[in-house]
């Protein structure tokens, strides 16, 4: 199918500088990919721009920059005949036309000289096949060798060529295809749905960080639960994330069952990304039930408990993070401290919520605090309207209390008002475990209201517990 663009697009700056050079150069050119698709998705503008090049994509890279005034430095990649720069916040990427082949062990093509219909066959779905030409001859035609535009009406994700194939040379097109499905909210063609199936094991041979990248773009998606469902549905998720896989289903022995905390967990997800676009906030909604399935027991009294999952995920946590090869850096500690304390606010918005159970709370979360309680908000999931009121109700009054007690005592990011030091000089120590014992007597005396958060006050006390400790002073 052919069509022509707008009038708009064809007299936009970069449009026309892109005509100029390619007329000048003589080399066939066509922007194809992501940007085609995306200006047909409700001419939503797309700052990544991929032209292919019917000869040297580097020479047309050259001489447009020439036209770019403030552009990057050009990156050159012989091997491979591309090149990239930006403009105005905008991504250039040029290519020459190629056809590619694969080998069973690598997603690293070997790469042949081609023409333009060589490189439409290459691209991953129908939608990102699609090229516009920039050539004097046709310049504006769409061109659409696979009927992407109708996949586009249709919310229809679909390979151009075989999808056993297609996904058998890349498997991360799999993992891309499911990102495209969540972002687009697109549904996957059934035979290419099928293969990502069939060749689910083929993932193993694609790298840990190209698999998370695609994960992130999932998470920080709209409504994540449609690429978890999809990577469920198509054994991936066993694959790559077995400790989500591992929640789901619903156990009953002797009348007593638990909820399916697989999909509870898409809830929490869905949930919570209508309140933040925090990657590692929701990454902690995602992970933080994983200590549900290996603390699972029936107790004949009460039912199926998961006493300790939290200890246990926030461990776990570690452990996927490093089989995974993301960051084991500060995201990673939040993460695990999030997940380790997701049941605190809502185990004190059960009861009469005091203050010490509240500066608690804020000594141990400290400034994630605000990014626990959202967290915890989103986890409830009940259907029961009056339950789910209440929850949120006394969500609320903890909230409040915090901000109360916050502003009073000063408790996050609490330092002591008396130090180590201070404490050693008074009683004239060494480091010791009286000083440890002592300023813990400190912390714990504020921390339950028994005495303010002053240095007056903590000084008192520390003199009180020396006495009682039979430590003598320099007084």
């Amino acid at each position: 199918m052919e069509l022509s663009i707008t009038e708009n697009l064809i007299n936009s700056s970069i449009i026309q500088k892109l005509k100029k050079v390619v007329e000048e150069s003589k080399i066939e050119s066509y922007i194809i990919g992501g940007f085609v698709r995306d200006y047909l998705l409700d001419n939503k503008k797309s700052k990544d721009i991929d032209i292919v090049c019917i000869g040297s994509g580097i020479d047309v890279a050259k001489a447009l920059k020439k036209n770019l005034p403030n552009s990057s430095k050009i990156q050159i990649f012989k091997n491979y005949g591309t090149a990239m720069f930006t403009w105005n916040d905008m991504v250039l990427e040029f290519v020459g036309a190629r056809k590619e082949s694969y080998t069973s062990e690598s997603r690293n093509p070997n790469i042949k000289i081609g023409s333009l219909k060589d490189d439409q066959k290459r691209r991953d779905f129908t939608i990102n096949a699609m090229a516009i030409s920039l050539n004097k001859s046709n310049f504006g035609t769409i061109i659409d060798p696979f009927d992407g535009i109708n996949d586009l009406k249709n919310n229809l994700l679909k390979t151009p060529l075989d999808p056993d194939k297609t996904f058998s040379d890349d498997p991360l097109r799999m993992l891309r295809c499911i990102r495209f499905a969540t972002q687009l909210n697109f549904t996957i063609e059934k035979n290419s749905l099928k293969s990502i199936g069939l060749n689910r094991n083929r993932i193993e041979i694609v790298s840990k960080e190209r698999i998370v990248d695609e994960l992130n773009k999932i998470i920080s998606s709209q409504k994540p639960s449609i690429g978890f469902m999809v990577l469920d549905q198509t054994g991936l998720l066993d694959q790559i994330l077995p400790e989500i896989k591992n929640l789901k289903g619903i156990e009953e022995i002797e009348g007593f069952k638990h909820k399916d905390n697989f999909y509870h967990t898409l809830e929490v997800l869905d949930n919570i990304c209508e309140s933040t676009n925090k990657l590692w906030l929701r990454w902690a909604a995602l992970l933080h039930d994983i200590g549900k399935a290996p603390t699972k027991k029936l107790s004949n009294d009460i039912g199926w408990t998961f006493h300790g999952h939290e200890f246990v995920g926030s461990k776990m946590v570690y452990k996927l993070f490093k089989r995974l090869k993301m960051p084991l850096n500060d995201k990673m500690k939040y993460v695990q401290k999030l997940v380790l304390m997701s049941s605190r606010p809502i185990v004190i918005a059960q009861d009469l919520v005091t203050d010490a159970a509240v500066r608690r709370l804020v000594f141990d979360a400290g400034d994630n605090i605000d990014d626990l309680i959202c967290l915890c908000k989103a986890d409830i999931t009940t259907k029961n309207k009056k339950k789910f009121s209440e929850y949120h109700r006394n969500f609320e009054i903890v909230t409040n209390k915090i901000i109360e007690v916050e502003k009073r005592d000063r408790i996050r990011n609490f330092q002591p008002p008396v130090n180590g030091e201070s404490i050693m000089k008074y009683f004239n120590l060494k480091p010791c475990k009286e000083v440890g014992k002592i300023k813990e007597i400190i912390k714990e005396a504020i921390l339950e209201g028994k005495i303010p958060n002053n240095k007056n006050d903590a000084l008192k006390l520390m003199k009180l517990t020396g006495k009682e400790l039979g430590l003598k002073t320099n007084e």
